[in-house]
């Protein structure tokens, strides 16, 4: 009882000294914070640099993103295969972008995060894949199948934002 004691007063102690600006809280991460460059369509190469199931995950891959915004929401396309996904942003801080996006596939989920520094009209970053099975029967997961990519970008169109 007497530590417990003990540690409250110098917990209060030290909250005395603090200052309310030094505790900012975030609930998430707005799309204004995203910079303007990050939308448009981009050139994408991605080479694998790791993965536990070298049958499922390609080499390499050459791709076209459409980044575009409407509203609050974030939408990443691809004009080649017709896959559209709004995506979650993690995190942005100045040119750094974190963001996932998640797809059901019959009894697979596949999650990609994607981590990436823009500049200018490139960037360069990782996206990491985690592909789930799920059994038929009972629901249970069966296997996780994940590769790391590093990847560039490279912006071949302007930029599509959609103020609401």
């Amino acid at each position: 009882m007497k530590k417990l004691f003990t540690l409250l007063i110098i917990f209060f102690s030290l909250c005395l000294n603090c200052r309310s600006e030094d505790f900012t809280l975030s609930a998430g991460v707005s799309v204004n914070e995203v910079p303007k460059a990050f939308f448009g369509s981009w050139r994408i190469t991605a080479k694998l640099d790791d993965t536990n199931s070298y049958k499922t995950f390609k080499p390499q891959s050459v791709d076209i993103w459409n980044l575009s915004r409407t509203g609050d929401t974030i939408t990443l396309a691809n004009p080649f295969t017709g896959a559209r996904a709004d995506i979650s942003l993690r995190a942005v801080e100045g040119n750094l972008i974190v963001f996932s996006k998640k797809g059901n596939y019959d009894n697979k989920i596949l999650t990609d995060t994607v981590s990436i520094r823009l500049d200018d009209n490139k960037f360069s970053g990782i996206n990491t894949l985690t592909l789930e099975s799920f059994s038929l029967v009972d629901n249970h997961l069966m296997k996780t199948e994940t590769a790391r990519y590093l990847i560039k970008g490279e912006k071949i169109a302007g930029e599509s934002v959609i103020e609401k």
